[in-house]
């Protein structure tokens, strides 16, 4: 089983989603991609790269400040971009973000994000250690059966 994990201090998810998901007992954690939304659900910094990069590497911050994460226990990221040039002149900024061993990348342009104005959209796993590792309250968090599961007795 795992458990959906939605904190109150990034914006809501609107579709069939979670902003993340712990596997297990909860050391390995793997994050919705995120987009350049506050925490109100508002885009910030509509068509701008460098705001959009920022915005979203907070809210992965965020998200795994819940459960007592922190971006060095990212193993991997997911980078969508609808500008890859872009994307690349935003790399000062993903490196205050992040200091060596950085975690591996995969980065694919696309045409675009679910809304036009959306530039980058990136997706991360981590671990957490377990002396840091805390399990969101109930109230920030839901659990996940699959479809396919057999009914609880």
């Amino acid at each position: 089983m795992i458990q959906a994990v939605n904190p109150p201090e990034v914006w809501s998810p609107f579709g069939a989603f979670s902003m993340a998901v712990i596997q297990g007992d909860g050391q390995i954690v793997h994050l919705k991609g995120q987009v350049s939304l506050d925490r109100h659900g508002q885009v910030v910094g509509a068509n701008d790269m460098r705001a959009q990069t920022r915005q979203v590497l907070h809210n992965i911050r965020d998200v795994l400040a819940a459960m007592g994460g922190e971006m060095a226990d990212i193993l991997s990221l997911v980078h969508y971009a609808t500008d890859i040039d872009a994307f690349m002149h935003a790399a000062d900024i993903r490196k205050t973000f992040f200091a060596e061993p950085y975690p591996v990348t995969t980065t694919v342009q696309v045409e675009r994000l679910y809304r036009p104005e959306l530039m980058i959209e990136i997706a991360a796993i981590a671990e957490i250690p377990w002396d840091r590792f805390r399990r969101p309250a109930s109230s920030s968090s839901t659990p996940h059966t699959p479809i396919n599961a057999p009914a609880a007795p």
